[in-house]
């Protein structure tokens, strides 16, 4: 990936220590190696700090950002050994961290928000955390919920991205201020001025994403069963990988449908087969702001989306750029595919109308909005106040 010139220099001074699990995909990381990059683009010195190993990093980063893995990301065999491996984890993530010298702490996604607040105790720096998902839905287990509830007071501000999420947030972080980022469209857009859903376009439909129960993917398989035979020439293509596979593999054979159903797999460029499907879908059973729907819309599909007060159905314009139907409804899931398949007319409309997103969600202002949180952070910590322009 080439940073120079991708990422505009502010001439921001000052170190950021960034912290998350590990690089190894998923949408939270991408961001989070995005804006190490811009930030180490713009004259800052970032650390980059991941409970993984990088041998498993699928996202490059800027050649300025340091580096540091603790190589303490281990699955444990009880409850009483993921306490030792937690408490491992917080000595050695709080060593990292003061060896790092941070102005500013940035921790990304929920159980690191909480290990970064547990190491930061006592502490001079201030932290920054970002929920990446909707904390309403994506509950922990019950020891890391009464952390959260204990130590999310403990940050300096958070960042969410949809006011939904942040009267959520707003709840758990007390008197703190929070800031509404969404994301925004990173990826690369195809050629917009190719005529969309042109005959070149291969007859399946396409959806991305971890295999998670979270990302329902056992839906989508159960609602293509549905209308597969109404569609015998369309298949389904899923990207990702996870530990369902194997489950959702086997779903696909006991619903006849096995032959017709592709996992690709993890895909370092997902636009090369995204241009190319019918449509996207999007079955999640809760989402924050989904990275995979933005790439999708650009590369000009329109989507069947599984409408919630998150992210979703803040990107899908219902009937402009794409459908939303209720979430878990399987039903409803597989008449929004079969209307979009079934009226080519509507398709080509829908598809003119979602390479729009680039425009309405661009990186642009996604990164100076974080700019903004991160200079009122560091301006409140030298002695001011922080600048709630952005607060909700």
């Amino acid at each position: 990936m080439e940073f120079r010139g991708q990422f505009a220099g502010s001439g921001m001074r000052g170190r950021l220590t960034l912290v998350i699990h590990g690089l190894h995909g998923g949408g939270a990381e991408k961001v989070l190696a995005l804006l190490a990059s811009h930030w180490a683009a713009s004259g800052r010195r970032v650390t980059l700090i991941t409970l993984g190993d990088r041998c498993h990093d699928r996202y490059s980063l800027h050649p300025d950002v340091c580096r540091v893995e603790l190589g303490c990301l281990r699955t444990s065999r009880s409850p009483w050994a993921a306490l030792i491996a937690n408490i491992r984890r917080a000595l050695r993530l709080r060593g990292a961290i003061a060896a790092s010298r941070p102005d500013l702490v940035i921790s990304f996604t929920d159980r690191m928000n909480v290990l970064t607040l547990l190491a930061s105790r006592l502490a001079s720096w201030p932290v920054l955390i970002a929920e990446r998902c909707d904390p309403r839905r994506q509950r922990m287990p019950r020891a890391w919920e009464w952390l959260r509830r204990r130590m999310y007071p403990r940050c300096t501000a958070a960042v969410v991205q949809t006011e939904a999420i942040a009267s959520c947030v707003r709840e758990l972080v007390g008197r703190r201020p929070v800031f509404t980022i969404p994301n925004a469209v990173f990826a690369s857009p195809v050629d917009n001025d190719q005529e969309p859903l042109s005959e070149d376009r291969l007859p399946y439909l396409v959806a991305l994403g971890r295999l998670s129960s979270q990302k329902g993917f056992d839906l989508l398989i159960a609602a293509f069963a549905k209308i597969a035979e109404r569609h015998p020439d369309v298949g389904l293509k899923i990207i990702g990988e996870g530990s369902s596979r194997t489950e959702l593999e086997a779903q696909a054979a006991h619903l006849g449908v096995a032959e017709r159903v592709e996992f690709v797999g993890w895909v370092d460029n997902p636009a090369s087969l995204l241009q190319h499907g019918l449509l996207f879908v999007l079955p999640s059973r809760w989402e924050g702001f989904p990275n995979a729907l933005l790439e999708a819309m650009a590369c000009g599909l329109p989507a069947v989306v599984f409408a919630s007060d998150s992210g979703a159905d803040q990107i899908v314009r219902h009937e402009v750029d794409g459908l939303l139907v209720p979430v878990g409804d399987v039903e409803a899931l597989a008449a929004g595919i079969d209307r979009l398949l079934s009226d080519h007319p509507l398709r080509r409309q829908m598809s003119t109308r979602a390479r729009e997103v680039p425009q309405r969600f661009p990186p642009k202002d996604f990164f100076d909005r974080w700019d903004h949180v991160v200079n009122s952070l560091s301006t409140a910590t030298s002695g001011g106040n922080v600048d709630r322009e952005g607060a909700t």
